[in-house]
């Protein structure tokens, strides 16, 4: 589905709806009821993710919007598709049970902060499988973001003895995305899947893939899921989390990726303000310095970037020109 006219206006718009959302989500997982543990809270706003996007999904191929389904795939792209949607679907299911697990065991701040690392995974595949090189000042943003981090998981304390384990399961969740987003950036742009497709068959095949962990990891744990599923934090969670996905595809179909990250970037600022009215929680001021070094390196690396795209522009007319 293609879009006509981008407006800035509205992708900083609908970026800054992404702010809030990702903002929120924290709190509203460890507002969940106590007993209930992080793999069947994950499994059941997973399901409500399906419930909200199904008839999305159906409303979109009623509009005649066949987008996948009205592209001639062959033998071969059509097992490729499969394998990719399956193994992402797969890395999402995962990264959202290490989301709902990082929250309640590292603590709302400490999770939203490690999850901003996603800059940091995304610099290393480039490095690694695009062989991208990076500038002195884009790796000592780069080093000071991981001092930050490290800064962060020991609690202030920059020894490793205090280096909490949840905190490095909190760092999951940004290399999982990583991972998946590379993968499917990469096969958005050989079909014309569009963003609420991406988002249906993401979601779908996370909750099975939840599904069957849950079924192997204890007899009573589909019963747990399943209980879950009627809960009312797992219904808001799951709301919450397929609206931030759906604005998201739409807000970078207006604006660059790169603009529309920087915006929501100081999301976890919003975290830590509702984590003390909603939670009880007390925020330490080696969060608080560690968000701000955080945000101000990735702000860095953004503009940094843009430097080096722009430099590749002149480049390129330079060589055109000659």
């Amino acid at each position: 589905m293609a879009l006509s006219s981008p407006s800035v206006g509205k992708g900083v718009a609908l970026s800054m709806v992404c702010l809030a959302f990702l903002g929120v989500m924290p709190v509203i997982s460890n507002l969940r009821p106590s007993e209930t543990g992080a793999l069947a809270f994950a499994f059941a706003l997973s399901v409500w993710q399906v419930v909200f996007a199904l008839p999305v999904f159906g409303f979109e191929l009623a509009r005649g919007t066949r987008g996948i389904f009205g592209f001639e795939l062959s033998r071969r792209q059509r097992g490729r598709m499969i394998a990719v949607a399956l193994f992402t679907g797969a890395l999402f299911g995962l990264s959202t049970y290490l989301y709902v697990l990082g929250v309640e065991k590292a603590g709302a701040t400490n999770a939203a902060i490690a999850i901003q690392a996603y800059p940091l995974f995304a610099i290393l595949w480039e490095y690694l499988f695009l062989k991208r090189k990076k500038s002195v000042l884009e790796l000592a943003l780069t080093a000071l973001l991981i001092g930050s981090l490290y800064y962060l998981g020991t609690g202030g304390g920059f020894r490793m003895s205090g280096l909490s384990p949840w905190f490095l399961v909190s760092l999951g969740v940004p290399l999982l995305w990583s991972i998946a987003h590379v993968i499917i950036k990469e096969e958005l742009g050989r079909t014309p899947i569009t963003p609420v497709q991406v988002t249906f068959f993401r979601v779908a095949i996370s909750t099975l893939f939840l599904f069957a962990v849950l079924a192997a990891a204890a007899p009573a744990g589909i019963a747990a899921g399943v209980s879950a599923i009627f809960q009312t934090m797992s219904a808001v969670m799951g709301l919450v989390y397929f609206l931030e996905l759906i604005v998201w595809f739409y807000a970078v179909r207006h604006i660059d990726v790169s603009l529309a990250s920087s915006i929501t970037t100081p999301w976890p600022a919003l975290t830590m303000a509702l984590a003390v009215v909603f939670l009880g929680d007390r925020i330490e001021s080696y969060q608080i310095v560690a968000l701000l070094i955080l945000v101000a390196c990735i702000y860095g690396l953004t503009l940094a970037g843009f430097r080096k795209a722009k430099f590749a522009e002149r480049q390129a007319e330079n060589t055109r020109q000659v």
